[in-house]
Parts: C-alpha cells; structure tokens; sequence
C-alpha cells in the first residue's frame, strides 16, 4: 500500500467517525422531527443540536443564549444571560475513541503509520471546525479553536492506544520509515539498567490496573444502583411526559453521560466525591442536594448519609493492595540481586510512582467528566480532580507499598526454609 492509498484511507477513518458520532443522536432526533413536530420545523435545528453534542461530547465548550422568555419560565439562575456549558457526555468521547482504536490498529500495520496517524489527527481537525461552523448560531456557539483541537485529539489519543497494541502483539513488525526512529529509541533505552527499565514499566503497569480496577467496580455499582433505584428513575420519566420518541431521546442522552457517572461514582470511592451544582455534595460523608437537572437517572442519588458509607473507601485500598500482590513477583525479579537500601528505596518508589500514574489517570478522569452544566449554581457539577488525586494517591500508595512488602517477606521467608524454588512469574502478565 502506497503513501497517498494510505492518507486517503486515514481521511476516510475520520470521516466515519464523526458520521457515526453525530448520527447516533442525530437520527433519534430525526425521528422526533418526523413523529413528533410532524415536520411542520426546520430539521437543521435538529442538525445543529446532534452537532453541538457531539462536539460537548468531545470536550468542545458551547455559549448559550436562551430566550428571556423561556428563562422566565424556567425559572433558573442567570438563564437571563449568555451562559457557559463544558461539561462532556463521555459516551461520545468513548466512541470516538475506540474507532480511534480501531484505525490505529488498522492504520499502523501499513507501511506509512506516521502518514496515517498525521492525516488522520489533520482529517478529524478539518471535519469537526466544519461541523461546528454548521452548527454555530446566537443561541449556540461552540468554540472554534476548541472544536479544531479537541476532537482530534481525543481521535488522536485512540489512535496512539490502537497503534501500541498492534506494537505490542506483533513487536517484530517492520513499521516502514518509523522503523529507523524505533530502533533509535529502543537503543537509548538499552542504555538504562535493564531492572530499572522494568520498574518503570512496572510503575506503569501498576498505576493503569489500579485505576481500571476502581473504575471497573464503580461500572458495577452504578449498574447495582440503577437497578435498586429502578422504581424511582421510572418515576421520573412518567413525571416529565415526554411520549416515546421524546423518552429515547432522553434515554440516548443519559446514556450518553453515564461514563460521567461512572466516573463520579469512582470519585465516590475515593472520598471527595461529587457536585450537581455549587454548594451540593455526594460523598461518602453524607449527600447535601438542592435543585437537580431534570434527568431520571439523578433519581438514583443517595439521600443523607448512606449506610456504611464508609466501607466504599475501601474499594481503593483494596485495589491497590491487590494490585501490588499480583504484580510482586514481576517487582522482585526486576531487583535480584539488590539488597538493602537500594530494594527498599525502589521498593517506595514503585509505590509512590504506581500511586501517583494511578492518581493521575483517575484525576484526569474527574476533570473530563464535570464543567458547568447550565447558568447558576449549575456552573459546578462533578469531582473536584484535584482532591481525587490527592486521596487516590495516598489510597494507592500506602497499599501497594505494604503489598510489595509483604511479598517481599513472603519470598525471603520461602528462601530461608529451604523450600523447593519459589513461583517465578513470566514476563508479560
């Protein structure tokens, strides 16, 4: 596959991702258009509104401008005046990103992946700046430059994970031109002691599990909570009558946030919890709620002080323990031969440094998943990202650091008894 074949397929990935993106809420909205207006308006407004929220979704700021009229009878905070809205359905971003996924894999097994790559970021940049000067309008303005660079990087970001899993499965494949910089830099790398090298990898590894373990139980207990609370969400919706096109519509949209919640529920474990509007907290601590969105699935929030609230901030810990006790055979393998100060000391960075990739992925998280969600006290919804850091690296480091120590004793105990060799772990886990 020649050079332009392949910047000519990378556009076209592109294209397809922000069709599947905007159509996904586009085509409901079609559908209330034809059944529901009868389609007595005009369907770009439908356009405009499928576009706006897949750039929201993709992290693109959009200022609004609502009618004094219908401020007036909403009766919301600051409606009256031009208002900001960040906060980002992670659903489409998530869709972004694995078609993201998809075309790296694809992409990178070419002769170009550099081309490839670059076309395709370039292609995504192009398309979304025309998405959002199609949708622009006063009563919704998305952000130019943020429309350019934030869809594709989120695009790029699928890619870059797609690509380092081909690399990984298949670490022989010749890459084409890129190859001669791999070389370059698996040289350099040849450079630093080889345990070294390994813990860093290891520091990695550990952080990105623990992250995805408490990410992973916090999916399960929303979908516990949903299911618990399934009376009251079906309350919600027969209380705001929106008839069944208007129902999928609405249900399109809370799917479209509830990696937002899942992620609020992590920040949950964790301790700091979450906001749904400044002076509002749901926390392990106790939930302190005022006026809510009018959104069915917010019937699953806890009221007062759940019934051992506490026992959540366990999930981290534990995690982060279990973490550490599978990944401690790799750990030790990587220090044979040091003894004293110097395992003891890579000993706390590996924690600390696992702690602190972990706390990081989970803060970054956080970050995406709140902004301002209207005018007012809605200014403010979700974890604060930088409290989540704070309590999940104190919750992740302390436990892998006794988890490493406990199985550094373990083994140096199974060596003095004179056992037969101890379990040695492969190299790739």
């Amino acid at each position: 596959m020649n050079r332009p074949v392949t910047a000519l397929l990378a556009a076209l990935d592109a294209v397809i991702v922000v069709a599947i993106g905007v159509g996904i809420p586009l085509v409901p909205l079609t559908i209330l258009w034809a059944t529901q207006f009868g389609l007595a308006i005009d369907w770009l407004a439908f356009w405009r509104a499928s576009a706006d929220l897949w750039l929201l979704g993709n992290g693109v700021d959009l200022l609004l401008t609502v009618d004094p009229d219908l401020a007036l009878r909403l009766a919301l905070e600051g409606a009256g005046v031009p208002f900001e809205v960040g906060i980002a359905p992670l659903g489409l971003a998530l869709i972004t990103v694995l078609l993201g996924v998809r075309a790296g894999r694809r992409l990178t097994a070419t002769t170009y992946p550099v081309t490839a790559a670059v076309v395709g970021t370039f292609a995504m940049g192009v398309l979304s700046l025309l998405v959002c000067l199609s949708a622009r309008e006063e009563a919704a303005l998305p952000s130019v430059l943020q429309s350019i660079l934030f869809p594709a990087g989120v695009y790029a970001l699928g890619m870059a994970v797609g690509a380092a899993w081909t690399a990984r499965r298949a670490p022989a494949l010749e890459l084409g031109p890129s190859s001669g910089i791999r070389r370059r830099w698996r040289a350099r790398l040849d450079q630093i002691d080889e345990g070294d090298r390994g813990l860093v990898a290891l520091v990695l590894r550990a952080g990105a599990l623990a992250a995805a373990g408490v990410i992973a139980l916090s999916a399960m207990a929303m979908a516990l909570i949903l299911v618990v609370n399934f009376s009251s969400i079906v309350s919600l919706y027969e209380s705001l009558q929106a008839g069944l096109v208007g129902g999928i519509s609405l249900t399109v949209a809370q799917l479209a946030l509830l990696p937002n919640m899942i992620v609020w529920t992590a920040s949950w474990f964790v301790g700091p919890g979450f906001a749904i509007g400044a002076g509002s907290a749901v926390s392990p601590l106790g939930t302190q709620l005022g006026l809510v969105p009018a959104l069915p699935v917010l019937g699953a929030l806890p009221q007062g002080t759940p019934a051992l609230g506490f026992v959540g901030l366990l999930v981290p810990v534990v995690v982060g323990f279990a973490t550490a006790a599978v990944l401690r055979p790799v750990f030790l393998r990587h220090v044979r031969g040091r003894e004293g100060q110097g395992r003891i000391v890579r000993m706390v960075l590996v924690a600390a440094g696992a702690g602190a990739v972990g706390a990081s992925i989970l803060a970054l998280l956080a970050l995406w998943s709140g902004g301002a969600a209207g005018p007012g006290r809605l200014a403010e919804v979700g974890p604060d990202a930088g409290w989540v850091w704070l309590w999940a690296f104190v919750e992740f480091s302390i436990p892998m650091l006794l988890g490493l120590v406990a199985g550094a004793t373990s083994r140096a105990g199974a060596g003095a008894t004179g056992g037969s060799e101890p379990f040695r772990a492969p190299d790739t886990l």
